[in-house]
């Protein structure tokens, strides 16, 4: 482990840590389990919600995908902070398309859990210069 990802790590209280392992593995669960997995294995509402978005099903395996991956990735300590920052970005597009193609009108979930994801890669922001820097 480099010094890079060490320091920063050591100052942050001990409470602080744990509610940020909390909060990533509660992240983590909502983006595998409750999020990636249905879409990949077609959920009925995933392939209705789909099916309204220009990407159609095709972008429903992508998303899927790409929500496993940042998911487990939060629980990996060296990608923890890029992959809430992906998954953040995500999210940004997961807003974008509540706003101006659904039909259902649930942005704020997306906003909500982008802020939360925001707030690991903010906390956990040397981690990603640790990465650049290697």
């Amino acid at each position: 482990m480099s010094t890079l990802t060490a320091a920063p790590a050591a100052s942050r209280s001990r409470a602080v840590t744990i509610g940020l392992w909390v909060l990533q593995v509660l992240l983590a669960l909502m983006f595998v389990v409750g999020s990636g997995l249905p879409k990949l294995w077609g959920d009925a509402y995933a392939i209705q919600l789909f099916a309204e978005l220009p990407g159609g099903q095709v972008l429903r395996y992508v998303v899927g995908v790409l929500e496993i991956a940042g998911g487990i990735g939060l629980l990996v300590p060296r990608v923890t902070a890029l992959a809430a920052a992906c998954l953040a970005a995500l999210m940004v597009g997961a807003t974008i398309a509540q706003l101006f193609f659904l039909s259902v009108g649930f942005w704020y979930t997306p906003v909500i859990l982008g802020v939360l994801l925001l707030v690991v890669a903010v906390v956990r922001r040397h981690e990603i210069r640790a990465l650049v820097a290697d």
